[in-house]
């Protein structure tokens, strides 16, 4: 909500629109190949530039999961949200799946925002006019579909682990005392 407690109206290109941009990845090694996070930066950029909508900060959360709110950098960008200073506007992440990966958790930070009157905004995922029902329902339908893909793929990579160690092969992390790494033909 701005100061007369209305949220801005962020459908039409505006110049005094204020974006925070939320960029993520999952895993450490992506943060080591330093590929999605550019990207992601680009992408978000350009399309604030196109909207004209001025950047006033960057939240980058390297190497973090989106199944909780266990993330420092998450938590930094909402306290600034929330803090009563309103810092900006509008969320603006690549796709709602870089926000959260849990249709309850997104839900709960989503109305949280709301309240200090600012909004969140995928750049794949356009909704329009979250006032419309049929568009917070699409939303809410994105979020289930995020968790589910996260918790299939959680499914399908502990299935691969278990065959690695099966066939005799370690999975990573700190060799156990008393053992070397060999490594072999992939």
């Amino acid at each position: 909500m701005n100061r007369r407690g209305q949220c801005p109206d962020i459908t039409a290109a505006n110049s005094a629109v204020r974006a925070a941009l939320y960029m993520r990845v999952s895993t450490s090694r992506q943060v080591e190949h330093d590929l999605s996070v550019p990207d992601q930066r680009a992408q978000l950029a350009s399309w604030c530039k196109a909207k004209q909508w001025e950047i006033v900060a960057e939240f980058i959360e390297p190497g973090a999961t989106a199944t909780d709110d266990k993330r420092r950098v998450f938590q930094q960008m909402i306290e600034r949200a929330c803090d009563g200073e309103h810092a900006f506007d509008v969320i603006v992440v690549h796709s709602y799946s870089r926000f959260f990966r849990d249709a309850f958790g997104q839900e709960f930070y989503l109305r949280k925002l709301a309240k200090h009157g600012v909004k969140l905004v995928s750049i794949t995922q356009p909704l329009g006019d979250e006032d419309d029902p049929a568009q917070a329902m699409m939303r809410k339908v994105i979020a289930l579909f995020d968790e589910y893909q996260s918790k299939e793929n959680a499914k399908h990579v502990i299935r691969s682990m278990k065959e690695n160690a099966r066939q005799g092969f370690w999975n990573g992390a700190t060799c156990p005392l008393g053992y070397r790494l060999v490594e072999v033909e992939k």
